[in-house]
Order: C-alpha cells, then structure tokens, then sequence
C-alpha cells in the first residue's frame, strides 16, 4: 500500500531511535551466517561488544560513520545488550548487513537517526525523505512527461472532465499511485516568464500552478537534468526550481549552482537509504542548456563524467542502494550508443545499483553491465511536441523492487500513448507482445518474460 506521508525528515527527536528500551524479540535468530563466511569473534559482556565495535570494526561494517559510544548506547537502548553483542561478533565481516538483520535498519538508516535525533551538523539530513511501506519497497520510473503550453497533450488535459486523470487509464494511475517511489523525467520549465532561448527549435514552459497535476499522478521526485529545463534561461529555471520547492516536490539534477545541482536526493524506506542522482550528457554538441557552475545556475552534465561519478561515488559511501538517472542518447534511435555503454560502465564503477535512461523520445531495451539493470531510455511517457497529437508510441514503466532480504529485481511495465492518453497494457493485447519481443530483440544481456520480469542472461 502506498504511503501515507513523505516529507523532509527535520525534526529533530530523539523518539525517532528510541521507541522502546528493551530487545525484540526473536530478532537474533533472522540472521544465518553462511559458510563461506569468517567465523564470528566471541564477545564476553557488553562493554566487550562496544570495545570490539569501536575498536576492531572495517570500515565497511560501520557503514564508514564515525559511530562512538553515544550512538552505540542508543541503539544499545532501543534494541538491547544482546542484539548489540551479537552484532559485535560479526565486526570483523565487510559487511554492514548485520545491522539490517537484527534491527530491521541499515547501519546507514541507524546512522541517520541517531544524528537526526542528536543535531550532529558534520552530516547532511537534507534532502532526505522518509517513506512508510512494506518490507518490500516498490519504484517506478517513466520517461518523459510534459505540462507545456500550446501542446497537443496539455490542450487535451484542458479539455477533459477530469483533467490529468483523464490521461491515463485507471489500472495505470492506480500502479503509479500505488508505487512507494516513483519518479518522472520533467522535459518543461515551470515558469510565465523569460524568453525562449534563440535558436533553439523547442522550447517549452507550463505554468507554475500545474505543478499541483504531479501529486495528482502519484509523483514522488523528478529528474530537471534534460535538454529542455533551461529552455527560457536562468529565469525559467529558478522558477522551475522555486515551483518544485514550493510545492515540496523532491527533484534532482539542475541548481541554482553546482553544489545544489550535485546533490541526490534519498529516501529511508524500509530500513534502507536509497539515494537517486541524475546528469544529463545533453546537449553533446550544441550548448543550449547551461551547465551548472560554482557561480552559475543550470544542469548536472555528465558527457565529461568526472563529477557525476564523484555524485554517485558519494552517494553509495551514504546509502545502502545507489539509482542512476542519466538523459543521454540519440533521439529516435531505438539502439543505444557506444557512448551510452562508455557512460553507464563509468557510472557502475562509480557505485550505480540501477541505471535508468531517457532522452531518446523511444524506447531503448534493457541490459545488464556485471549485475546493474541498465534501462538505456524510456522514451516518452506523456509529451508532445506541437499542437498536433502525435501518432501512437509505445512506452511503459521500468520498475524497480527491493526485497526485504536486499535483492534488486527489475521489471518493465509495458504501456501505450495513443489520441492524449497514456493506458497500461493487458498481457493479451498484441501491443504488450510486441513491446516485450522487441526489447528482447535488441537485449544481448538481459530477458523480459511474458509478465515483464527481468533476469540477466546466462
């Protein structure tokens, strides 16, 4: 079931870590040690359990946090002696997924709280958010989406009973609602004002109060790293960013500076940290769209990816699972470029858990790189480009799952734009086929299966 509330975790109290002062029961037990793992350390008392941790701990197992004895008294005080010595006797393993086991919460999550509920200022809270859902935690993601003026899409949102919701089939508006996370690529500025930039052949800008149509389609962050965020200048993007502040809406990839644009944006569910960044390699020979400087407002590039990569890097030393949300490619081009496959292996060294494209205005198929589902592009998932509707596309969601136990499954949700709405796609129609076999056609690593699940190939 979807969460009830997302919002920016700043209040600071302690309740958040300590809602209870004795073990829980039964907790020990959820954590086997396999066999190819190092024998665990024996641990005489507690004090021997905190000396071992502080003490003899890698740096993987603590998540790479500085803990000291006051964060260790309190998760000592919320989870007991016994969950603490038992967490102490696997000290020496790389691994920080003991911390997950015994307390249901990551070393990263468990870090977090204590310094929310403590007021340490050497860590970041910002631009963290808390979600309420299931063990299992669900993301979706699309591709392109647009509320510009003066385009065919929004002229037939202005002219339904309902609005937004009258773009999308029910079952589909129920599946983005229903995802813990989900996420859109917002290709228009927010903004009344500025002038479109010369030259360029599209530029397109909706107004602020349309904001409000992302909360109606479930929308819980959005990517402005594209080609079009920065269509009317520094003014149309302040606007675009100062919209999405507004309305509270989390987004990734453009600032009012580099340091802002550089920023991901993470979310605490289930006790994990995911975090989500995102750059765009567009434009890759034009320079329409400004690039984002220690003085100047604009996007996160990622053509040259040094930076991005020290994003991402960042970002998986803070979080237990790292998505990756590039604008990159060729429009029209269903078959993803060399300098794609360069990009994504760079961002996978990087730390990238998942990879998620668009830019392409088509869809371009799935792959794996060692382990990481790479969705090269999206493709459009609601746009237009002129006052005329466009001819039918194809599009869809790419899903993502984490389970409980820290497996990544992905999925592709197939779709259908067709005369201003977007519809999800009965197995039976002929279109869902034909999505499913043309991604496995052009798919040398990765296969979808009648029902959208994604497995590496062996």
């Amino acid at each position: 079931m979807r969460k009830c509330n997302l919002g920016l975790a700043l209040v600071l109290t302690c309740s958040v870590l300590l809602s209870g002062c004795g073990a829980k029961e039964g907790i020990v037990s959820s954590f086997n040690l396999k066999e190819s793992q190092p024998k665990k350390l024996q641990i005489a008392d507690l004090g021997d359990a905190w000396d071992t941790i502080l003490n003899n701990s890698t740096k993987e197992f603590i998540g790479g946090h500085p803990i000291d004895e006051s964060f260790l008294a309190l998760v000592t005080s919320e989870y007991g002696d016994s969950v603490i010595e038992e967490i102490a006797s696997y000290a020496n393993f790389e691994t920080p997924d003991i911390w997950y086991e015994l307390t249901g919460k990551s070393i990263h999550v468990l870090w977090y709280e204590y310094c929310k509920s403590t007021g340490i200022q050497s860590y970041s809270l910002g631009n963290t958010y808390e979600i309420d859902c299931d063990d299992e935690v669900v993301l979706d993601f699309t591709g392109d989406i647009s509320f510009a003026n003066d385009v065919a899409t929004t002229e037939y949102m202005d002219h339904q009973i309902n609005g937004i919701t009258d773009c999308f089939s029910e079952d589909l508006l129920e599946e983005m609602r229903s995802a813990d996370i989900m996420m859109i690529n917002n290709e228009f500025a927010y903004t009344t004002r500025g002038a479109a930039l010369e030259g360029k052949a599209y530029t397109f800008r909706g107004d602020p109060s349309r904001v409000s149509l992302l909360e109606e389609l479930g929308v819980d962050i959005v990517s402005v790293a594209n080609n079009h965020v920065f269509d009317y200048g520094e003014t149309g993007l302040k606007d675009t960013l100062d919209t999405l502040e507004d309305a509270k809406m989390p987004y990734v990839g453009a600032g009012r500076n580099l340091e802002e644009a550089k920023k991901p944006v993470y979310f605490i569910a289930a006790g994990k940290k995911i975090a989500i960044c995102s750059a765009t390699q567009i434009e890759r020979t034009l320079n329409f769209t400004q690039e984002a400087t220690d003085t100047l407002p604009g996007v996160l590039k990622c053509l040259h990816p040094e930076i991005f990569c020290g994003v991402i890097r960042e970002a998986k030393a803070n979080s237990d699972y790292v998505i990756v949300i590039p604008h990159w490619g060729t429009e029209g081009n269903a078959n993803y470029g060399e300098d794609q496959i360069n990009l994504a292996r760079s961002f996978v060294e990087a730390g990238a858990d998942v990879i998620i494209g668009g830019h392409t205005h088509c869809l371009q198929t799935v792959e794996y790189m060692d382990n990481v589902p790479i969705f090269y592009s999206l493709g459009n998932y609601w746009f237009s480009i002129t006052g005329e509707m466009p001819a039918d596309y194809h599009t869809g969601l790419a899903q993502i799952k984490i389970s409980k136990d820290g497996q990544i499954d992905a999925a592709f949700i197939p779709c259908e734009f067709s005369s201003g709405v977007t519809r999800l796609l009965n197995k039976n129609d002929k279109a869902y086929s034909d999505i499913i076999d043309s991604l496995n056609s052009l798919s040398s690593t990765a296969k979808i299966d009648k029902k959208g699940h994604i497995t590496k190939k062996q």
